[in-house]
């Protein structure tokens, strides 16, 4: 075992830990908290697989705003906590039921599909993932699908304020 799949399965190991952390804590808090260092958990994977930018944008857009955003509104309502009563008694089972045919997916897929080998990681070229080699792809590519999502995003932001200054409106 070299050093890079030692690293690989340390923060793989974490990343799972604070995903299930985030998952099982009653204050949301540390949810929010244990979500911010999964997404730096993941940019640390970028990492490893020679992604620079997108782990600086793994942690610009996820763990800095998106997480301040989160933690602003878990602020402004007060909702620290999960109330018991609103628990549902169907979530669990279904949980259990899929997190074992999510097991029983990956030890098939390593073990028998695979004949135990991991794939085969190919070397890319210099430029690959780099600032001006994705900004030429995605807008020489793939400019309409970009376009729309940012239409798309500029119409939902509009539909929240919207909605927000129709509530309270009705609450004057």
């Amino acid at each position: 075992m070299n050093m890079d799949l030692i690293l690989f399965l340390t923060l793989a190991a974490v990343a799972v830990i604070t995903a299930v952390s985030m998952i099982a804590s009653r204050n949301a808090i540390y949810s929010a908290l244990f979500l911010v260092l999964n997404f730096i958990t993941i940019a640390a994977i970028y990492l490893l697989l020679d992604a620079a930018f997108i782990a600086m944008v793994q942690i610009t857009v996820y763990a800095g705003a998106i997480m301040v955003l989160f933690l602003f509104v878990i602020m402004l309502l007060g909702a620290e906590r999960v109330e018991a009563e609103t628990r549902l008694t169907w979530q669990r089972p279904l949980s259990l039921v899929l997190g074992f045919v999510l097991l029983a997916e990956m030890v098939y897929l390593l073990f028998f599909h695979g004949g135990g080998s991991l794939p085969v990681v190919h070397e890319f070229e210099g430029a690959f993932g780099s600032p001006r080699s994705i900004g030429l792809v995605l807008f020489d590519s793939y400019l309409l699908p970009f376009e729309v999502a940012s239409v798309l995003l500029l119409v939902a932001m509009v539909g929240a304020i919207l909605l927000v200054r129709d509530e309270r409106k009705e609450a004057s």
